[in-house]
């Protein structure tokens, strides 16, 4: 079975999730979010305390798995829909620690291309150009100013209780770039073949059409 793959790689907050959710209803692809599947074993791991170095044993009972419910995906640890727990500010700062242990990587990496073998996708995280899916048929890298992935953030928290300042929030995003950029396993990088998309300038209509733009003209 011969299936479209497509890339979406970028900093946090830059709007992939949204966008290729977008993208993928437009085109008729499924969206398969693997942060949140890093967020979900970021939460078994924080609710369950487990230090780091029982981490991969510990990993045997973590039971992640993507469900589709009306054309919408839904986040499963086991039996449980954590689809919103792990929208966190706390839980993307340990998704972030988490997804750069490799135990927690070759847990989910298996998944990911199984997803991307028999479905038409759209894969979005930090490492699916370079690393998850390297031969796929389009890839693009998606980011935009700290400052402006942080008053997206502010605005959209900006109605919940106990928003974060935008200086708070900011730093989170700063330190945040530099883990993902730094870590020894599977850092956040543009691949040489990606499409470097920036949407500072751009709304989330404007983001989502380019992109569209870009992929139907590759395949």
């Amino acid at each position: 079975m011969n299936t479209i793959n497509i890339a979406i790689d970028g900093p946090a907050g830059a709007g992939k999730s949204t966008i290729a959710k977008m993208v993928s209803a437009e085109m008729g692809y499924i969206y398969v979010d693997t942060g949140a599947m890093y967020r979900a074993v970021a939460l078994y791991i924080t609710e369950n305390n487990i230090s780091d170095e029982n981490i991969e044993s510990a990993l045997k009972n973590a039971e992640v798995s993507l469900r589709f419910k009306d054309g919408v995906q839904r986040v499963y640890l086991g039996d449980r829909d954590v689809s919103e727990l792990i929208r966190t500010p706390e839980i993307s700062m340990a998704a972030s620690r988490t997804s750069a242990i490799p135990a927690v990587r070759a847990r989910l990496f298996d998944l990911q291309q199984k997803l991307a073998r028999e479905n038409n996708i759209i894969m979005d995280g930090r490492d699916i150009g370079t690393v998850v899916l390297p031969n796929a048929d389009v890839k693009i890298f998606l980011t935009a100013s700290a400052e402006e992935r942080a008053n997206r953030r502010y605005k959209e928290l900006s109605e919940k209780p106990g928003c974060p300042s935008y200086e708070e929030i900011l730093r989170d995003i700063n330190e945040r770039d530099y883990q993902d950029m730094h870590r020894e396993t599977a850092p956040l990088r543009q691949a040489e073949d990606a499409v470097l998309v920036d949407t500072t300038e751009l709304t989330l209509e404007q983001s989502a059409a380019k992109i569209t733009e870009i992929i139907k003209e590759r395949i």
